[in-house]
């Protein structure tokens, strides 16, 4: 199945020049989900204790592969969204600058995968892996549905193992 059939561009959203990748359209085709799903599963099984997901998109991938696989998921949030003892950490968007956290609980002895639905420029997932890092986690590798080549972000990242099922 060739994703990019299904995914759909908007340019000059969310400003002139901006070519956005809707991923929407892979959620709403069962079929597509499916084989989403099944990528990352192929390409996991047997090698995390740990899918974290990074909010939003990250939620839905990786709440679904963690049940497949059967094991745990963990949520990464904006900050002020999750109860209890969190850590957190600042970074740089495109945009500005945001605050993601997650529960302070141990993650030493875990393998784990980082998801999230695009990797643009890496500063979310930099952001993740200093979080996951901090509680002592493997990371294993990075996921991504989308990857978006020309931004560079793998170089940025180029200690980690990333798994991008579309790349443009």
């Amino acid at each position: 199945m060739d994703l990019k059939d299904i995914i759909r561009d908007y340019p000059d959203y969310p400003k002139k020049g901006i070519i956005f990748k809707d991923m929407w359209p892979t959620i709403e085709d069962p079929d597509a989900f499916e084989h989403i799903l099944k990528e990352f599963e192929n390409e996991f099984r047997g090698k995390i204790d740990r899918v974290i997901g990074i909010e939003s998109r990250g939620f839905i991938f990786g709440a679904a592969l963690a049940n497949r696989l059967k094991i745990g998921f963990t949520p990464i949030r904006k900050k002020g969204k999750l109860p209890g003892e969190t850590i957190s950490t600042d970074f740089e968007l495109e945009y500005g600058s945001a605050s993601i956290e997650m529960k302070n609980e141990s993650l030493k002895g875990k393998n784990i995968l980082i998801i999230d639905d695009l990797l643009a420029t890496g500063g979310t997932v930099e952001a993740a892996i200093k979080l996951v890092e901090e509680l002592d986690g493997n990371i294993i590798s990075l996921g991504f549905l989308i990857e978006l080549d020309f931004l560079k972000a793998r170089e940025i990242l180029s200690k980690y193992d990333i798994f991008s099922i579309v790349r443009y």
